[in-house]
């Protein structure tokens, strides 16, 4: 210790020599090989697992589509099984029959509308095209006989056509009959993920053990409660657009107001790209039965319930239940599109909001394990040969009376959170 107090610096060693010049060099090519080489292998396990979803997307469709379902109708499931204390499976059946009712009153509602006002449609559609037909020929570089030649050269390629009509329409048939599968494949999946699929976490967890069945259990109720958020905030933004956008159609009185109404509620499920698309349908709707200016005026108010929700709904509601950025949803929704067609776009968005939460956990552990103190148990994880901790053990208590007794509500408490599965680890 030096006149100062301070301490005095110890030389350094002959072992702690500072290293030569390639040394470093070579330290951090090794560094960087060490990583591209994991980066390569990532990305091309990714690429294998994009293969694997595309050429099962047959089968996984159904699967994905059916939990999407689930997280709409678990409260109401659940509400039946602990208030009401209707048994598991009675309750599951009838969430699933009265969303299924919803949609046949809503059907039966809304096609005398369709019916009564497809006609007028129709005459004010032909009286359009008459109309631009005449302006066509008043004008002086368009003849009569060349609008002439043209419908007809129209006329003999619809009717050289036939065979390939005719293969359409069998091809129309062939999806309209796997979509019924599809469809079938979906309810029931969806009403067993209703009935059971709470104890599918806990099972999941006793098969994984404590080190990885915590890390799996944390990721599922995030994902889950993620999943949920997401839907019930995407139909309540939907059902704001749908009833105001309804209401404009209404007060300018254009034909079909009610059932573009609802195309705009389901298309909201489609961020971005489904609000365009029903916009569009309404204002071209607008344009051939009221004319320039009820089209304008739709056109209007589109526009600044776009804005409303662009600028203060979404960003509000789903702040706590997405956290995308705008661009990772556009993004999301046309790569979507383009692998699956209408599906991806569909779901697109709540696969992306579940791969952001699986990358926020990685974040989380890295962060926890990078950070002197206690870690949360769900990231602790001893070695497989450690004891179950508390809820382990809850968990696989709650399957086996899952096993014992199928119908007992007590085998599984859903605590606070409507998803299906056992309490979260704390």
């Amino acid at each position: 210790m030096d006149q100062s107090g301070a301490p005095t610096p110890t030389p350094p060693s002959q072992g702690d020599t500072v290293p030569s010049r390639e040394k470093v060099i070579g330290r951090g090519l090794a560094w960087v090989a060490t990583w591209s080489g994991r980066l390569v292998l990532v990305t091309l396990a990714a690429i294998v697992v994009g293969l694997i979803i595309k050429y099962t997307w047959t089968i996984l469709f159904p699967v994905v589509l059916a939990l999407v379902l689930a997280t709409v109708l678990a409260p109401v499931s659940k509400l039946l099984r602990e208030r009401l204390r209707v048994p598991g499976g009675l309750a599951a059946a009838g969430t699933l029959i009265g969303f299924l009712g919803v949609f046949v009153v809503a059907g039966f509602l809304i096609a005398p509308s369709v019916a009564g006002q497809s006609g007028d449609i129709v005459k004010s559609t032909n009286a359009g095209l008459q109309k631009l037909q005449d302006y066509v020929q008043g004008l002086d570089f368009v003849s009569s006989a060349q609008i002439d030649n043209g419908l007809q050269k129209l006329q003999e390629q619809i009717s050289g056509s036939a065979s390939s009509i005719a293969s359409g329409v069998l091809t129309g048939v062939s999806a309209v009959t796997n979509g019924l599968i599809t469809l079938i494949i979906t309810l029931i999946l969806t009403f067993l993920f209703l009935k059971d699929g709470r104890r599918f976490l806990p099972w999941l967890r006793r098969l994984a053990g404590p080190r990885a069945g915590g890390h799996l259990q944390e990721v599922g109720n995030r994902s889950w409660r993620t999943l949920g958020g997401f839907i019930r905030t995407q139909a309540l933004v939907s059902l704001i657009d749908a009833v105001l956008i309804g209401t404009a159609l209404l007060f300018v009185g254009v034909p079909l107001a009610v059932p573009l109404a609802v195309l705009t509620f389901f298309a909201g499920f489609i961020p971005i790209v489904g609000a365009v698309v029903a916009g569009f349908i309404a204002v071209l709707v607008a344009l051939v039965s009221n004319g320039l200016t009820g089209a304008i005026i739709i056109l209007v108010v589109i526009l600044l319930v776009q804005q409303l929700e662009g600028n203060v709904l979404s960003p509000w509601l789903q702040s706590k239940s997405m956290q995308l950025q705008p661009a990772v949803v556009l993004l999301s929704v046309t790569l979507g599109s383009t692998l699956f067609g209408i599906t991806g776009a569909f779901l697109a968005v709540p696969v992306v909001a579940v791969v952001a939460v699986v990358l926020r956990y990685l974040d989380d552990v890295v962060e926890d394990k990078s950070t002197p103190g206690d870690n949360p148990p769900y990231l602790a994880g001893g070695p497989s040969g450690d004891e179950p901790d508390a809820s382990t053990r809850q968990g696989e208590d709650e399957l086996t009376r899952a096993q014992r007794d199928p119908d007992d509500d007590r085998a599984v408490d859903d605590g606070e959170d409507d998803h299906p599965t056992a309490p979260a680890v704390s």
